[in-house]
């Protein structure tokens, strides 16, 4: 087989099916399926509109939480802590063993630590001049 390397200019989404598809049929093959499902948890306002929530992913018995926003006119009153608590409640009622994210250093790391979170990497620069977290929770 002879392959060439190109470099498309506008990637699509079969781009990213074509590369994943090899990627996953090997690591099923090595860890079995990881049974991925997505999870959502949203904050509505009054009139019934999405204005923030938690989305993310469980795979691999972990839930990976992707996005976690409050609309800032709410924050302090309680909304993450509790997006958090739904979401570590789902992860256990199907049997995670824990939850991971991560957060850049002008966003939440001590929010997520007073969660009980634990640090377990870091990438400085990222953007230039801040740092990128990356915490998990072991139940």
């Amino acid at each position: 087989m002879t392959l060439q390397i190109t470099v498309p200019a506008a990637p699509t989404d079969a781009d990213r099916e074509a590369v994943l598809a090899p990627l996953r049929a090997f690591n099923i093959s090595q860890a079995g399926d990881p049974r991925i499902r997505p999870v959502a948890v949203l904050l509505k306002d009054d009139n019934g509109v999405t204005v923030g929530g938690l989305w993310g992913r469980i795979g691999y018995d972990w839930l990976f939480v992707e996005l976690l926003a409050v609309p800032e006119e709410a924050r302090g009153g309680g909304h993450g802590r509790a997006l958090m608590a739904e979401a570590e409640r789902i992860a256990r009622e199907v049997g995670c063993v824990g939850i991971w994210l991560d957060t850049y250093e002008f966003q939440a790391r001590g929010f997520y630590e007073k969660l009980g979170f634990t640090l377990f990497g870091t990438i400085g620069d990222y953007p230039v001049g801040h740092s990128r977290f990356f915490l998990q929770k072991r139940f």
